[in-house]
């Protein structure tokens, strides 16, 4: 059975000795690269931090070296197989959901400007109309 869902790494938070890692939900029938299963829930996903910063490393790589070198040093260093396919599939996934993020921020602001200027229109009432009580009758039809 294949599922629709699909899972977001959350954004680490940077800390004095590095990144802090957040546990997150599973709502696929493999565990990702850097993360194992939490032995009390199997549906929580906890980090493995060595294996993310690895993965981070791994990024950084990927703009000399090919997916197939990169991988098997990320497997030698980690102790973890990851395929060149696996690795590229998470970093092409990454790429596009960062995408889609910074698309969505910005159409929330052009929304946010969008908003902000049909609401000063409106109170000032520039090229619109607005019904008075003088052209309304008894029945509510304008005359």
């Amino acid at each position: 059975m294949k599922t629709t869902k699909t899972w977001a790494l959350p954004k680490p938070e940077l800390t004095d000795d590095g990144y802090s890692w957040h546990p997150v939900v599973r709502v696929g029938r493999f565990i990702p690269f850097g993360y194992r299963q939490d032995p009390e829930d199997s549906d929580i996903l906890l980090p493995i931090p060595k294996e993310l910063e690895f993965m981070e490393q791994a990024k950084k790589y990927l703009k000399q070296y090919s997916y197939r070198e990169v991988s098997a040093w990320l497997s030698e260093q980690s102790g973890r197989y990851l395929s060149h396919v696996g690795l590229m599939k998470r970093v092409k996934l990454e790429q596009k959901r960062k995408t889609e993020a910074s698309i969505q921020r910005f159409y929330a602001q052009r929304y946010k400007e969008a908003a902000e200027k049909a609401e000063k229109l409106d109170q000032q009432r520039i090229g619109a109309r607005s019904r008075t009580e003088d052209n309304d009758s008894s029945t509510g039809e304008a005359c």
